[in-house]
C-alpha cells in the first residue's frame, strides 16, 4: 500500500484532482519542485460561451526558470483578477448554484496574494469548505524523486471517463469532462461531493 499521494499545487484544479483529494487519505502538496509551465499550477479550464476557456495566473519573471514553486510570485502588472472573475461570471452566472457560492470566491479576485502556492492553497481550502469536506492535505518537506508514493505531480488531467452532468453550454458544445472544480460546483452544488467520491480515480 502506498504511504502517500503527491500532487502539485493547482489553481482551481480539475475535477479529477479533487476526486483524489477526497478519496485518498494522505495527500501532500509538492512545494519543492521547479515551476512547470503550462500546467494546472497556475492554469484552469472553465466552460465559456465559446467552449473550453483557459485562465492563467501570470507569474513574475525571474532570470532563471529553475525557480522552486513555493517561491513563485504572482504578477499584477495586468489586471488578471478582474479578467478571470468577469470570465467566470459570464460562464456561470446562469448556472444553478453560482449565486450560492460567488460571495465565497470573489474575494480571491480582489485581494493581492504574493505567492502562488499561498493563493492556491487558500482557494483550495474554501473550495473544500464549499464541498463540505475536511482539508487533510499537508506539504512536502523536501523533493522526492521516487519512493513509496503515488505520483500525480505531472499528471496530464485529461481523463474522459467522467459521468456526465448538466453544464450551462453543453447543448451547444456537448459535455466537456474534467474542467475546473468550479464547473462542477456551480452546476451540481451540494451533490458535487458525492460525484467526486464516486469518480473512478484508478490508473
Amino acid at each position: 500500500m502506498l504511504n502517500n499521494t503527491l500532487l502539485s499545487t493547482a489553481y482551481l484544479a480539475p475535477i479529477e484532482y479533487y476526486a483524489i483529494l477526497l478519496q485518498e487519505p494522505n495527500c501532500s502538496i509538492e512545494l519543492h519542485e521547479h515551476f512547470v509551465k503550462q500546467s494546472i499550477r497556475n492554469r484552469c479550464d472553465i466552460y465559456g460561451a465559446n467552449g473550453k476557456l483557459q485562465l492563467t495566473i501570470p507569474k513574475q519573471r525571474k532570470g532563471s526558470d529553475k525557480t522552486i514553486i513555493k517561491e513563485i510570485q504572482i504578477s499584477y502588472k495586468q489586471d488578471w483578477q478582474k479578467q478571470h472573475w468577469t470570465a467566470i461570471q459570464s460562464a456561470y452566472n446562469s448556472s444553478p448554484y453560482f449565486e450560492y457560492y460567488q460571495d465565497e470566491l470573489q474575494p480571491f479576485f480582489e485581494a493581492k496574494e504574493k505567492l502562488l502556492v499561498d493563493f492556491n492553497q487558500k482557494l483550495q481550502k474554501v473550495i473544500l469548505e464549499l464541498l463540505q469536506e475536511k482539508d487533510n492535505t499537508n506539504f512536502t518537506k523536501e523533493f522526492q524523486h521516487e519512493g513509496n508514493f503515488s505520483d500525480f505531480r505531472n499528471h496530464k488531467w485529461n481523463s474522459e471517463q467522467q459521468e456526465k452532468y448538466d453544464q450551462v453550454f453543453m447543448e451547444k458544445y456537448e459535455f466537456i469532462p474534467n474542467l475546473s472544480i468550479i464547473d462542477l460546483l456551480f452546476n451540481l452544488g451540494p451533490e458535487s461531493s458525492d460525484y467526486l467520491h464516486k469518480l473512478d480515480i484508478r490508473r
